[in-house]
C-alpha cells in the first residue's frame, strides 16, 4: 500500500489537492484510493481516467470499456448514469461490462462477454497498455532505488490517458445516441443536449440521413455492422413516401432528409401499440426545402458497408439495386439545364439554409460525382441496367471536365479571369459563362496564396462565387473529382490559411463569411446566419472526417493529425457542440445544441483513420482506365473549337 500511494503521490505532483477533494477519493477511502477515478486536470479540462489497480484486488471500475453498449457516462460534473435515448419504447440496452484486475503475476483478465479484437482496437481497459507499462515502469524503479520517474514520462503517461479519455467520452456519447426499432439499433439522434429543452422542437432528435454517415462510419471502423446495415435497409423503404407537401409528391427515389421512431395505438386497439418509422422529406423542415444530398449519402454508405464488412448481399439485394437505380434516375434525368453539373435550390444540403449557393453548389457536385462512381461499381450487370450505366459513364466524364476546368481557381487562374473579356458571341469564346472581371473581390486578391488553389463554390451564368466550402472541395479529393495536382493544391492552400480555416477550433465551413449588405440580401438577414456563425463562417467539429480522408488519401495525414489536436484542446470541454462562432472559432456557437452526434462521430472517425489509414479505403473512390481515357480525350479535344449548332451523336456542353 505504501507503493501504490508513493506512485499516486508522484504523478499527483503539486495537484494533491484535487484528488483529496474528488467526491470518488472521500467515498471509497484511502484502501481504495488507487482503484477509484483520478479527476485530471490539464488546461482546466476535466477529465476522469481510469487509474492501475495497485493491489491484488479484482475490482469493477464504475466506468467500462468504451465500445460497450451500456456506460456509466461523467461528463462536465454530471456522474450519473442515464442512456439517452429518441422516445423509442423498443429501445434496448444490453447490460455488458468488463472487469480488468490485474493480479501479483501482471495478467490481465477480462469478463468473457467483452470480445478482444486486436484488428478493430477493442481494448479491455481505458488505458492502452504501453500507457499501462510506462506507469509500471516508473513504479518498479520507485521501488528499486527509491528515486522519482523522470517529470516527462510521467507527463507523457498523462497526456496519453487524456486523449484516451475524450476518445471514450466519444464513445459513451455516440452509442447513447443511438435510436431502436422494434429492438434493433437503426440510426443515432442529430443531438441530445441534456441543458436544452427544446431538441424535439427543432428535430434534433430524429435520424438524419446526412448526420448519421459519420456515426455509420465509425462504427464500420469498429467492426459493428448490424447498426448500419440496419439503416441502409430502413431507409431504403422510406422512399417515394406517400406524403405531400401542398398537393405535391416527392420525387420517385428521393431518401428522406430524416426520421423518427413514433410509437402508434394500433387501428381499433387502443390499448396495443406499434412502432412506425416517419420520415421527413423536407414538407416539416425549416425553409421547406427537400434534401439532394440524402440519396447520394446513402449510396456512399452502403459502398463502404460492403467494402467493410464484406457482405455484399446486402447491395445485391432486388430492392437495394432498385433503390440505387430510382436515386440515379431522379439525378440523371433530362431538364431544362444544360450542364453536366446537378441544378439544386438553395438550401438542400448540409447547408440546409438561405445562403446563396442556389443553382449547382459545389457540394453537391462532388457527392454526386462520388455516388455515381460507387453506384456503378454496385450496380449488378444485367440488361435493363445498360442503358443506366452508359449514361452514368456519359456524365463522370462530362462532369469531371466541367469541375476541373471551370470550377478551379488559383493565381494563374484568377489573372486569366481579371483579364476576361465579355460579351463573346461565339461557340470558341473564352469567357464562356459571361463572367465579368469585376466580380473578383478585394479579399480574393489578398488571401489567394502563391502555391495552391481551390473549387469555387458555384457557377452560373455571369455568376461565379469565389467563396472556399470546405466539404464540396475536401470531398472532391475523396472521390478523385479533382487531379492529383489540384488535390495536394487544396492541401497546400488549407496549409497556407490555416489560421483562417482551423483557428482555435477547425473546419471553417466556408470563407469569407457574408457581412453588410450582402449577407441582409443573400441571407435575408438570417439571425442564425450572421457573419462567423452557423453556416456563414462558422466552424464544424464534423468536418474533421472527411479532412482525415482526403489528407489520407493524398498521403499527407499530418494536416488532419494536427486539426484534430487543436480540436481535443476544447472539444470535450465545450460538451461538444455542432458549431463555434467567430472568425478564429474561439466560442461556442450561440444557437448551437451540445453534445451534437455527428461532431462526436466526426472526431471519433478522424481518430480511427489517423491510427489505421489503410481503411479510408472504403470511403476512396479512384478512377479508373475507362474514364481516365474518355476524359483524356475530351481535355485532347480542344474545348474551344468551333462547333456547328447541329450534330448527330448526344453531347454534354463542358
Amino acid at each position: 500500500m505504501a507503493t501504490s500511494e508513493a506512485v499516486l503521490q508522484v504523478i499527483g505532483g503539486s495537484q494533491r489537492s484535487l484528488f483529496g477533494s474528488d467526491h470518488s477519493f472521500r467515498k471509497f477511502g484511502s484502501s481504495h484510493i488507487c482503484r477509484s477515478f483520478i479527476r485530471y486536470r490539464k488546461k482546466r479540462v476535466p477529465k476522469y481516467v481510469n487509474f492501475l489497480n495497485c493491489s491484488n484486488t479484482s475490482y469493477r471500475a464504475i466506468k467500462v470499456d468504451p465500445f460497450l453498449k451500456t456506460r456509466q457516462p461523467v461528463h462536465g460534473n454530471i456522474a450519473q448514469s442515464y442512456l439517452r435515448s429518441a422516445n423509442c419504447k423498443c429501445q434496448r440496452a444490453d447490460s455488458v461490462s468488463s472487469t480488468a484486475s490485474e493480479n501479483g503475476t501482471g495478467t490481465w483478465f477480462v469478463d468473457n462477454d467483452q470480445s478482444f479484437d486486436a484488428v478493430h482496437g477493442n481494448t479491455p481497459s481505458v488505458l492502452q497498455f504501453e500507457t499501462v507499462e510506462e506507469l509500471k515502469v516508473g513504479e518498479e524503479d520507485f521501488q528499486s532505488n527509491g528515486n522519482l520517474p523522470p517529470n516527462g514520462s510521467v507527463q507523457d503517461a498523462l497526456n496519453k490517458i487524456a486523449e484516451n479519455s475524450i476518445e471514450d467520452e466519444a464513445w459513451e456519447l455516440l452509442r447513447e445516441s443511438m435510436v431502436y426499432y422494434c429492438g434493433s439499433p437503426v440510426g443515432t439522434i442529430a443531438a441530445h443536449d441534456p441543458t436544452s429543452s427544446n431538441v424535439g422542437v427543432l428535430n434534433y432528435d430524429q435520424v438524419f440521413i446526412r448526420d448519421f454517415v459519420p456515426s455509420g462510419i465509425a462504427f464500420l471502423l469498429k467492426g459493428e455492422y448490424e447498426i448500419v446495415r440496419n439503416f441502409i435497409l430502413h431507409t431504403l423503404q422510406l422512399q417515394s413516401w406517400e406524403k405531400t407537401m401542398d398537393c405535391h409528391s416527392p420525387g420517385q427515389g428521393l431518401m428522406p432528409a430524416s426520421f423518427k421512431v413514433r410509437t402508434v395505438p394500433l387501428d381499433g386497439d387502443d390499448s396495443a401499440t406499434e412502432e412506425v418509422l416517419d420520415p421527413d422529406f423536407g414538407e416539416a423542415a425549416i425553409g421547406r426545402v427537400a434534401p439532394v444530398d440524402s440519396g447520394l449519402w446513402w449510396i456512399i454508405l452502403l459502398r463502404a458497408y460492403g467494402k467493410s464488412s464484406g457482405d455484399l448481399s446486402v447491395q445485391e439485394r432486388i430492392d437495394v439495386q432498385t433503390g440505387i437505380k430510382m436515386i440515379l434516375r431522379l439525378c440523371l434525368a433530362d431538364g431544362f439545364d444544360m450542364f453536366p453539373t446537378l441544378l439544386v435550390t438553395d438550401g438542400s444540403c448540409m447547408i440546409d439554409r438561405r445562403m446563396g449557393i442556389h443553382g449547382h453548389p459545389l457540394e453537391i457536385q462532388a457527392l454526386f460525382h462520388s455516388a455515381l462512381l460507387c453506384a456503378r461499381e454496385m450496380l449488378a450487370p444485367e440488361d435493363g441496367s445498360a442503358d443506366l450505366i452508359r449514361a452514368l459513364n456519359n456524365r463522370l466524364v462530362a462532369l469531371s471536365f466541367h469541375i476541373r476546368e471551370y470550377y478551379w481557381i488559383d493565381m494563374k487562374k484568377l489573372n486569366e479571369i481579371y483579364r476576361y473579356k465579355t460579351e463573346e458571341y461565339s461557340y470558341d469564346a473564352v469567357n464562356k459563362f459571361n463572367i465579368y472581371p469585376d466580380q473578383i473581390s478585394p479579399w480574393l486578391v489578398e488571401w489567394m496564396p502563391n502555391k495552391g488553389g481551390y473549387l469555387i463554390g458555384n457557377l452560373q451564368p455571369a455568376h461565379m462565387d469565389f467563396r472556399f466550402f470546405s466539404l464540396g472541395n475536401l470531398w472532391s479529393i475523396v472521390c478523385s473529382l479533382t487531379t492529383d495536382d489540384q488535390s495536394h493544391a487544396i492541401l497546400d492552400l488549407v496549409e497556407a490559411k490555416w489560421a483562417d480555416l482551423v483557428a482555435d477550433m477547425p473546419f471553417k465551413i466556408c470563407y469569407p463569411a457574408l457581412e453588410g449588405q450582402e449577407w441582409q440580401i443573400i441571407t435575408g438577414c438570417d439571425p442564425k446566419n450572421t457573419p462567423w456563425s452557423y453556416h456563414n463562417g462558422g466552424a464544424w467539429p464534423t468536418l474533421l472526417w472527411q479532412l482525415a480522408v482526403a489528407s489520407i488519401k493524398m498521403n499527407r495525414p499530418e494536416i488532419a493529425a494536427k486539426a484534430v489536436e487543436v480540436a481535443e484542446k476544447r472539444i470535450s470541454r465545450d460538451k461538444w457542440p455542432e458549431y463555434y462562432d467567430t472568425k478564429k472559432a474561439r466560442f461556442v456557437g450561440k444557437q448551437a445544441r451540445l453534445f451534437q452526434t455527428w461532431s462526436i462521430a466526426g472526431y471519433l472517425v478522424a481518430k480511427l483513420l489517423l491510427a489505421n489509414p489503410s481503411a479510408a479505403k472504403i470511403l476512396i473512390t479512384q478512377e479508373d482506365s475507362e474514364l481516365l481515357n474518355a476524359f483524356s480525350c475530351a481535355v485532347s479535344s480542344n474545348p474551344r473549337r468551333k462547333r456547328g449548332p447541329k450534330s448527330s451523336q448526344k453531347t454534354y456542353i463542358v
